[in-house]
């Protein structure tokens, strides 16, 4: 005669737990959510750096020109008209291209 409510006790329990641990807002959801937030913030702060970084180099190119001349210099290989450029191949280069001649 006691087991019958002791079931269904149990079975009550089990009906309001379903809810917390496999429901729509439940524990599971919650735990999958919270590490779908890490990596975005991870994503975030990346690009918040990157962001950083190209600020910097606007706020360089919009200032005097020694900014655009090292661009200049170090992405097109510009030099002055005084200056001399010498261009050292690679250590491997050399090798390489005398193997295949």
């Amino acid at each position: 005669m006691l087991r019958f409510p002791a079931v269904i006790f149990l079975v009550l329990i089990l009906a309001l737990q379903y809810p917390l641990w496999l429901g729509k807002g439940g524990m599971f959801r919650l735990h999958q959510l919270q590490s779908q937030l890490n990596v975005q913030k991870g994503l975030n702060d990346a690009q918040k750096q990157r962001n950083i970084a190209m600020e910097a180099e606007v706020r360089d190119l919009a200032s005097p020109s020694d900014a655009v001349e090292e661009r200049a210099r170090a992405d097109l290989g510009m030099v002055r008209q005084s200056e001399t450029w010498y261009r050292y191949p690679a250590k491997g280069n050399h090798s390489a291209n005398s193997g295949s001649q």
